[in-house]
């Protein structure tokens, strides 16, 4: 339909042709209406039965609602009309009937359950609000490459197939590769290390990663999308630099872009931009505070993870993002460089968010010597990483990186409920299709 109009352009006085889905059929007797919804918005048909060919009438009021039909007719200003024009129209094709019974309701009249709308997420994503966050996740990617672009990185795609895992054997998905035993890779790391040592020097690639985990959360995937960046001649204070100015420039451009998205979500009036100068928490200090808090049933102790309870509750106190440092060497994984000045600290960081953590990165262990050690250390075999430690042998700067959950930043920007939300067909312990 090259000569289509959208409903947001179509201007009185004009001969226009509008397509979209049937949102709503009202018949109040002697005149009828249409509300037609393509992806700018909606427009009103009007329907004069007794002015019209009732052939016409019949077509245009015969179909049921999400029916795909296109319109032509004189557009006219209508101030009573939602958008304030109306067409009359001289032909109506259905292009696409719907069923009479659908699945869930997209105009949103009706409520469904979360599993209702992923089971049925075309449909969902004719919801204005449903639409709005994926909107936002395209201009959050947008606005993330750009930055990348302004630290001078490199975009990469590295393989999905791999023989081993990134941290060892645990929370792999198997498959068959041609009769040999492969896995679906947990995360870039290991293949962006490589391109730092290379003459690209600093990096950064937006992918699915896979993790076999059996958690069953509102904000635990088991595909998700990682956005990850590792440079060259960076250590962890330069990589929280480059975490932090990319995160805001993700709120900014929605901030900037997004703002129709933001009021379908509600969310207009309250969206804001975080303020540069993320605090930066020692461990220490963190699993402190979190006992101070007495939200625990048992203190913390120097070596523990933190629970959710705990995370929950110093964020509570933090009230905005902040990173969490010098990690205990013994919880972090082998490619982690340990503190020069003490080696039971790591140089390893997590950007937390109020609710949740988002990144997890640290300066890298770059000497050949020190790698091998810790994959001793953590019960790895170094040989399986042959294809990686060797490259560590021909001069390996030193260098620093992290991995950002896009749908975890998705999640708590817009304050959704669950991560799945986030994801346009999402794959957990229960969820394989569609």
């Amino acid at each position: 339909m090259e000569s289509r109009t959208y409903t947001t352009d179509a201007t009185p006085g004009d001969e226009a042709t509008v397509a979209g889905w049937v949102h709503e059929i009202r018949d109040l007797g002697g005149i009828a209406f249409i509300i037609l919804r393509d992806t700018t918005g909606k427009i009103q048909i009007k329907f004069e039965k007794d002015e019209m060919d009732d052939d016409l009438v019949e077509t245009g009021l015969g179909v049921h609602r999400e029916s795909v039909i296109a319109v032509t007719g004189a557009v006219e200003k209508e101030e009573r009309a939602p958008t304030g024009v109306e067409i009359v129209p001289e032909n109506v094709d259905v292009v696409a009937e719907a069923d009479p019974e659908l699945p869930l309701d997209p105009s949103g009249k009706v409520d469904s359950e979360l599993p209702t709308r992923l089971d049925n997420r075309t449909l969902d994503l004719r919801k204005d609000e449903v639409k709005a966050i994926f909107e936002i996740r395209a201009e959050l990617l947008r606005s993330v490459r750009e930055q990348f672009r302004e630290l001078n990185c490199t975009e990469i795609n590295t393989p999905k197939i791999v023989a081993t895992g990134t941290e060892g054997g645990t929370e792999l998905f198997p498959i068959t590769y041609f009769g040999e035993e492969a896995f679906m890779n947990q995360s870039p790391q290991l293949f962006k290390q490589l391109m730092v040592g290379s003459g690209l020097e600093r990096v950064f690639e937006i992918g699915p990663i896979f993790r076999a985990e059996e958690h069953n959360t509102p904000r635990h995937l088991n595909e998700a999308t990682s956005i990850d960046f590792e440079s060259a001649f960076y250590d962890e204070a330069d990589a929280m630099d480059a975490c932090e100015s990319v995160v805001i420039a993700a709120y900014e451009g929605i901030a900037e872009n997004c703002q129709e998205e933001l009021e379908a979500l509600g969310l207009a009036e309250t969206f804001e931009v975080p303020d540069e100068g993320f605090p930066r928490l020692s461990y220490e200090e963190a699993i402190e505070r979190i006992n101070a808090t007495g939200e625990l049933d048992e203190q913390l102790v120097w070596g523990d993870d933190l629970p959710t309870e705990g995370e929950r509750a110093l964020g509570d106190e933090m009230g905005q993002h902040y990173f969490i440092t010098e990690w205990p060497s013994e919880i972090k994984p082998f490619y982690i460089k340990d503190m020069d000045d003490d080696e039971q600290l790591s140089t390893g960081f997590d950007l937390m968010h109020p609710s949740m953590e988002l990144v997890s990165g640290g300066q890298r262990e770059h000497r050949f010597e020190h790698l091998v050690e810790g994959f001793e250390q953590q019960g790895l075999d170094p040989e399986a990483f042959e294809y990686y430690t060797k490259m560590f042998r021909y001069g390996m700067p030193p260098h620093a990186g992290w991995g950002l959950g896009g749908e975890r930043l998705v999640m708590t920007m817009l304050g959704l409920d669950n991560i799945r939300e986030a994801v346009l067909f999402p794959r957990d312990r229960q969820r394989l299709s569609p």
